[in-house]
Parts: structure tokens; C-alpha cells; sequence
């Protein structure tokens, strides 16, 4: 039997008994809100490949279960294997480091297929951000086996144990590097650098580069990397002094070095202290770049000086690029001057052959949703859905769907929101739009849903916030719904 979207909570308000209720919104969430599944009542006939095999994947299973239902499902063994839709499997399941090892073993698999380096990469990424360092590892060492192992799988690598607290294991890899095929040499000796500079370990990358400096020497980027590492632990003088460094190894403090260091003092708005630099830098001959200007223009910004910022593109003597211009778009925003920022996107970007992304429809999709004036963000919304340059990311439908729970839209609008994300653009709620959907839900007197989103977050490994579980935890309480009051209570005994 067919229930369609907008005929739910007119069918929802005829169920009387909570059996019925509960398995009609079992039905109906677990196939419009589940990333996992596509809705039954779709003509399978009309699904892509993608669609097919992500339907296939059981939410919450683990890896070696996943493997199973792919490999004995026939209509799975039909589809022919390429690396673009494999990449775009994995891209898919990026928070669900189950779900993508399951589906990478499944396709390996397959007769006539073979992974490449490139989603090989992309694996040993989804595992390091998931955490998974030994299954990590244990990928690694069969890449090499397969002579597999590029700089680029050493840098993700490193950059995840480091990022785990385990920098001591990144530079294990450094040293283990023949193994993998590979050399020490001035590339591989900067990745490691900035991998430790970035996580914050810029002491022991000093250890590190002082090791080694004798028989690799460095270049002006390493010292650039040390810089950037020496602003991120907010030890300013350290970078001005690695400046002077540089100079005596022959380097001349670039446009990267200097910006590196107004980055610093935007941070501390210490405004100052930036427009001395820039000065400075133009006095030596390096005029500041595009991305300085818009790392000036975001923090002031970011420090309530608006229209301070907008005037900064009278200041510049370079091209704008797409970032300039959402940041410019962002400004004008938080201006109020709504009709600038879209003629930023319909006639300034167009005129300096400037493409827009992503980002460049979020910020506006973001502006009107915070203004009230949802129609506009949902006009941009079309543009972008339509865009053959860049497609919507969770970012862009996060305030749509914020704009949806504050005005109380939670019946088609909000389903038809879902419902474009999962199978129209196989995108992955995240912690953060979970926490919005569960609370905006329970404001909304619809904790059944909520509660089915909760489990959905739970079968993901992705832990909730207490304060989200409390407020779920009350909304169920009310609606007598006692086993998951249980189950609930359950996991914030583990939190």
C-alpha cells in the first residue's frame, strides 16, 4: 500500500493504536531520512547503479556483513564495476567507515576489477578520520604489497595519526618509508613537517628538520611550513625569527610567508599590526595576493567591522577569485545588503569570468534563511541543483533545514528536503545536522521521528550529545513510548 509525502500526517492522525503508529513511521522515516535506503515505492527499474548499491547496504552492519549482502545479492553481481562509481560509493559512505570497508572488499571482489591507488587513498582516508588507525595500517601494508603506495597515501597517513595523538607513529612511517618504496628526500621530509607543524607537534617537527637537515636540505617552503606551524601554536616570534632564518639559507620571504603571519594577527584582531605588514610587503616588492585580502576581509568581518571590510576590494591591485568573492557575498550579508551580495553572484563573477561553487550558493542559501526570506533560499537552491558547475553539499541544506524547523514546516517541506539529499544527491546527515533534526523534531511534537533519527545516528557509531539525549529522552517519556525510554537511557549510561 502507497502512502504519499503529503498524505502522511493526514493518515498519521487517523492511526489509534501506538503498534500501527509506530510501524507506519518506521516505513515512512526509515526510507526518507535513512542514507542508507531508497524508498521501496520507487520504480527500481529507474535507479542508477549508485542508487542500487547503496540500497543494498544495511545501516548499522559491520563491514563483514555488508560484504555479505552485496556479494549474494544477484541484482549487485549484474552491475559492472568502475572506478568512478566505486569512488563515488566511498565518497558516499565517508562517515560510515563500516559501510565503505564493506563496500570496498565487496568490490575488489568482483572478477576484472582491481582498486587504484586513488581509492585505495580514499579508504585509508575514511579509516584515519574514523579513527580506525590499525585497520589503517593493516591497509597500508597490503597497498605496498601491491606497490600501491604513493606520497600522497604516506601524507594522509601521517596526517591521521598525527591528528590522533600518535605523531610519534607518523614519523615511524617517515622512517619506514623504503619499505613502501619510496624515498627520503625534500618532498617526503616537508610532508612530514607540515603534517606535524599542522597538528600542532611544531617542536618536534624542529627535531625532526634539525635531524635531517645535514643530507636533506631544505627549501623556501619548508621554512613557510614552520612559519604556519609556529602562528598555529600562537608563538608569533618564533615564526618573525624563522623569517630571519630563511634569509640565511639564501630564501627570500614570499608572499605565503608574509600572509602566513597576517593570518596570525587577524586572528588576534590585531588590525594593526596587518595593515603594517601589508605595507611592509609592498614596500619590498611582493604585493599581497587575493588570499591575503581575503583572510583580512573575513576576519574583519568576523570582528563586527563590516563595512571596514568592504573596503578592502578598493585596496586591492590583484583579480578577485571565487573564494574573494564569498567572502565579499558573506559581508555584504551580514551588511544587510542583500541585493549587492546577489549581483556579486549574477553580474561581477560572470563579468570577471569568475565560475561560483559551492560555497558561493551555501553563503547566500545562508543569508536569506537567516533573514526570514525563505522563498530567495530556495530560489538559489534551484540554481545550484541546476548548476553544471557545482552541486549542493550538506552545508547548503543545513540552514534550509533549520529555516524548515523554526517556522514549524516539518510535514512535506522538510520530508521533500531529506528526500532530495538522500536520493538526489547521496549525501550523509552528519553529528550536526542529526542534533538539529532531533531537537527541531521534539520542538515540533514529533518525537517518533526524532527517536528514529537517533537510532539511525547511533547504527552510524556517531555519538550523540547528552543535552540531545535528555531532551529525546523526556519527548518519549511523555508519549509512553517506554522501550525507547530504555534505550535511550542505555546509551547515555555510555556517554
Amino acid at each position: 500500500m502507497v502512502f504519499p509525502i503529503e498524505n502522511y500526517y493526514c493518515f498519521r492522525n487517523l492511526l489509534k493504536q501506538s503498534k500501527a503508529l509506530t510501524f507506519f513511521n518506521n516505513c515512512y522515516c526509515y526510507y526518507h531520512v535513512n542514507p542508507h535506503k531508497q524508498s521501496p515505492y520507487r520504480n527500481n527499474g529507474n535507479l542508477s547503479d549508485i542508487d542500487v548499491l547503496i540500497s543494498k547496504v544495511p545501516q548499522g552492519a559491520t563491514h563483514a556483513h555488508v560484504f555479505q549482502c552485496l556479494e549474494k545479492d544477484q541484482t549487485c553481481k549484474s552491475i559492472l564495476l568502475s572506478h568512478t562509481l566505486v569512488t563515488n560509493l566511498l565518497h558516499r559512505f565517508k562517515d560510515d567507515w563500516k559501510s565503505a570497508l564493506g563496500v570496498f572488499r565487496w568490490a575488489e571482489s568482483r572478477s576484472g576489477y582491481h582498486h587504484t591507488s586513488e581509492i585505495y587513498n580514499a579508504m585509508v582516508d575514511i579509516l584515519g578520520r574514523a579513527k580506525q588507525l590499525d585497520t589503517m595500517r593493516a591497509l597500508l601494508d597490503e597497498m605496498s604489497e601491491h606497490g600501491l603506495v604513493t606520497l600522497q597515501t604516506i601524507a594522509k597517513a601521517m596526517r591521521r595519526f598525527s591528528g590522533a595523538g600518535q605523531w610519534e607513529d607518523a614519523v615511524r612511517i617517515f622512517d619506514d618509508l623504503k619499505t613502501f618504496g619510496l624515498e627520503k628526500n625534500l618532498e617526503s621530509m616537508n610532508v612530514l613537517l607540515d603534517t606535524l607543524c599542522k597538528e600542532g607537534k611544531v617542536e618536534q617537527g624542529r627535531e625532526v628538520f634539525l635531524a635531517l637537515k645535514s643530507y636533506v636540505p631544505p627549501n623556501a617552503h619548508t621554512f613557510n611550513i614552520f612559519i604556519h606551524g609556529w602562528c598555529k601554536v600562537r608563538r608569533v616570534e618564533e615564526a618573525l625569527w624563522t623569517l630571519d632564518e630563511m634569509k640565511g639559507y639564501g630564501f627570500q620571504p614570499c608572499v605565503i610567508s608574509y600572509s602566513t603571519i597576517i593570518q596570525f594577527y587577524c586572528h588576534q584582531c590585531n588590525f594593526s599590526k596587518v595593515y603594517e605588514l601589508l605595507d611592509e610587503m609592498e614596500a619590498q616588492g611582493w604585493l599581497p595576493n587575493v588570499v591575503t585580502y581575503t583572510t583580512v576581509m573575513c576576519s574583519l568581518v568576523k570582528s563586527e567591522k563590516v563595512e571596514e571590510a568592504l573596503e578592502i576590494p578598493n585596496r586591492m591591485k590583484c583579480k578577485p577569485d571565487t573564494l574573494f568573492y564569498n567572502a565579499l557575498i558573506h559581508a555584504l550579508g551580514r551588511a544587510g545588503r542583500y541585493r549587492e551580495a546577489l549581483h556579486v553572484l549574477k553580474t561581477e563573477m560572470p563579468s570577471t569570468s569568475t565560475a561560483p561553487n559551492t560555497s558561493t550558493y551555501n553563503s547566500l542559501i545562508a543569508m536569506f534563511c537567516h533573514r526570514g526570506l525563505e522563498q530567495q533560499a530556495f530560489d538559489i537552491l534551484e540554481e545550484i541543483k541546476n548548476s553544471k558547475i557545482c552541486k549542493p553539499d550538506l552545508q547548503t541544506y543545513y540552514p534550509l533545514l533549520k529555516s524548515c524547523l523554526k517556522s514549524g514546516k516539518t510535514d512535506n517541506l522538510l520530508s521533500s528536503l531529506l528526500d532530495d539529499m538522500a536520493n538526489k544527491h547521496h549525501l550523509s546527515l552528519d553529528t550536526s545536522a542529526y542534533k538539529l533534526l532531533i531537537h527541531g523534531l521534539c520542538r515540533a511534537n514529533k518525537c517518533e521521528w526524532a527517536y528514529l533519527l537517533f537510532g539511525e545516528m547511533i547504527g552510524k557509531d556517531m555519538t550523540p550529545r547528552y543535552q540531545t539525549c535528555r531532551l529525546l529522552l523526556d519527548e518519549v517519556r511523555q508519549k509512553n513510548m517506554y522501550e525507547a525510554a530504555e534505550k535511550i537511557e542505555g546509551i547515555m549510561k555510555k556517554i
